[in-house]
């Protein structure tokens, strides 16, 4: 068999073979059985056809087709391997040349992991990080009292969901009402930490936002020949968590989508950009994580998994597992930018 490889734009790889037809031809046998096993005959039973009936009761351009298929079905993943392609998605296969007596011609287009440039990360890191505007964080006695507020209102029996929720419908704020709520001395000790709770709270946030800047500033310097099927699957990701938000809040996504008076067409081609963003993200997180041998301890993997199984009976482990894993990575990741100066 040849094989010619060509590499295209979008992290496309373009497949031209020829398979001589004496090595073709070996494939009828195991094509006449492939068409034997769904072929309906007076007198045989499915799958115990011989094969000159077979042929007899077939096109030949048919068993051709079985052939060609047949042999790519099988040939296709050792293409891959012999030529070190590494290939995503599913391909496009044409046949460019079939007949009896002579040499089978094809070819194969798919798209292929895209080859991620990295740029010197740890300097782009290093000067995020020295530019970072460390401000105090402060928690106001305001802000304490409206997240007060809010938990009175989440504990309250009030029922009438007709009429706003008033102050004297809540349960009052005391010391007995605290500790209610867990291992609090008093109203006091719970207001601390509430307050420290608070703290922790914004300064997640600009970890976040610093996290943000930093990994954005170093995909500016990425170049990433990015496929389009990798584009599509983060849209479909993106539409399946919308559908099971409006789902889990109890609403159809097909009223919905009347409400919104969109297609789901029409909301993948807004999120396009975004789509490709996190595509992309994804492919530097996980480039970045190669170059520094970046590893996940098993039992830390286990003990998370473990936790979301008891959470969400119903969910699927090997997701679960592949969610977990790829949440410490990347904090791993984002720890290791973050010290660097």
């Amino acid at each position: 068999m040849q094989i010619k490889t060509n590499k295209l734009k979008g992290s496309l790889v373009e497949i031209e073979g020829s398979l001589p037809w004496d090595k073709f031809e070996k494939y009828q046998s195991k094509a006449l059985k492939n068409i034997g096993v769904n072929m309906q005959l007076p007198g045989f039973r499915k799958g115990h056809i011989p094969e000159d009936v077979l042929i007899k009761n077939i096109s030949d351009i048919s068993l051709l087709e079985e052939m060609a298929q047949t042999f790519l079905s099988e040939s296709y993943p050792e293409i891959l391997i012999d030529n070190k392609i590494d290939a995503i998605g599913r391909p496009e296969i044409a046949i460019t040349k079939l007949g009896r007596g002579n040499p089978l011609e094809f070819k194969i287009k798919t798209s292929i992991l895209p080859l991620v440039k990295l740029p010197d990360y740890k300097q782009v890191a290093g000067v995020e990080n020295k530019n970072k505007k460390v401000e105090k964080v402060e928690v106001s006695d305001d802000e304490v009292e409206k997240s007060i507020l809010q938990i009175r209102k989440m504990r309250s029996e009030h029922k009438d969901h007709d009429h706003e929720t008033k102050e004297e419908d809540l349960p009052v704020f005391d010391d007995a009402f605290v500790k209610s709520l867990g291992n609090f001395e008093n109203m006091e000790d719970f207001k601390v930490k509430i307050k420290e709770n608070i703290a922790l709270e914004k300064n997640n946030k600009e970890k976040e936002k610093q996290r943000i800047k930093i990994i954005e500033a170093i995909l500016d310097k990425t170049d990433i020949d990015l496929p389009r099927i990798l584009i599509d699957s983060e849209l479909d990701r993106m539409l399946h968590q919308v559908k099971t938000d409006i789902e889990n809040s109890g609403f159809k996504f097909e009223d919905y989508m009347k409400h919104l008076n969109k297609t789901e067409e029409e909301m993948k081609k807004e999120w396009e950009k975004e789509a490709e963003k996190r595509a992309k993200l994804e492919l530097l997180l996980k480039s970045i994580a190669d170059a520094e041998n970046i590893k996940i301890d098993e039992k830390d993997i286990e003990q998370e998994v473990g936790r979301i199984m008891d959470m969400y009976k119903d969910a699927d482990r090997n997701r679960a597992q592949a969610y977990v894993e790829n949440i410490l990575k990347n904090e791993k990741i984002f720890q290791l930018l973050e010290n660097y100066i």
